[in-house]
This record gives structure tokens, sequence and C-alpha cells, in this order.
């Protein structure tokens, strides 16, 4: 009977995983993990599909400075990051960064405005669910340090806040 109970607790959500999949397809990451209750799911790339995924993801932070030139604001937020990094807001999971409710809606939050604690700064959603950001305490915000719709890691810095 224990093998049944233990074979049942190891059923596994094929489209779970499939999501998961596609997450990592769709975000260039190599390796991603879920956890529910006492079940813990993680998926991975294969060693050789490694090799390749590192350039095409390098890609990515080298175009973001010559975009960032082109455009004034932008600019400003490349400035002053690198300084300030440290004390940034981190996305607390991997998934995909909104900075505002809908495609229509003005942004949450601009460079320069104040925020109170607890007010969102941003959203970030991972399979399909809207994960609001907010600001650990008041202050200004100093610069924004993703755009809208792009694909986030763990613990990568979002927006300093001082």
């Amino acid at each position: 009977m224990t093998d049944a109970n233990s074979t049942e607790a190891m059923r596994i959500d094929v489209d779970l995983v499939r999501q998961l999949a596609q997450l990592l397809d769709d975000t260039s990451l190599t390796e991603i993990e879920v956890e529910d209750g006492g079940r813990k799911i993680r998926i991975a790339r294969k060693a050789a599909a490694l090799a390749a995924q590192p350039v095409q993801y390098a890609a990515p932070p080298a175009a973001a400075p010559a975009a960032s030139a082109t455009a004034p604001a932008a600019a400003e937020v490349g400035a002053s990051a690198p300084a300030s990094t440290a004390d940034a807001v981190k996305s607390p999971m991997v998934g995909t960064v909104y900075l505002s409710s809908d495609p229509t809606a003005k942004p949450f939050i601009a460079v320069g405005d104040t925020v109170a604690a607890g007010a969102t700064l941003l959203i970030v959603e991972a399979m399909k669910v809207m994960n609001p950001i907010v600001a650990p305490s008041a202050g200004t915000v100093k610069a924004i340090l993703v755009q809208d719709k792009q694909p986030v890691e763990f613990d990568q810095p979002l927006v300093v806040v001082e």
C-alpha cells in the first residue's frame, strides 16, 4: 500500500511541465523551479543546449545600452543604474515585467516619482499570475532598470527607490 501512496504523490502535472518548458523557451532561461506545498518541480535545459543559450542571452544586455543611448530617459536610467543597483528592488521570481496594469494604462511609476511604502512599482507575470512588486519603503524612484515586457530572472534588480 505504501508503494501506491508514494506513486500517487509522484503524479506529475504534464500541462504544468509543458508551461514551464515553454517559459524557458520564451525567456531564454536555462532553469526554472516551482514549489507548491510539498511538491517541487525543476525544469532545466540539457548541457548541450546550454552551450548555445548564453550567447543568445548575452546579446540582449549588449543591445540594451545601445537602445538606451538613443532614448534620453533610458540613458539617464542607465547612467545611474550601475552605482545604485545594490539598493534596488529585486525580482522575487522569474517572469515578465509589466510597467503598467494594461497596455493602454500609464506606467505605475516614472523616474523622479515619490512612492509610499507598499505602492506598486511594477508587475512580474509568472505562469500567467500577475505579481505586484511593491516599494519596500517610501522614497523617490531614482532609476527603472527594466523595460516593459522584458523577461527577468530571480534576484534581478528592477527599480532603485531611495
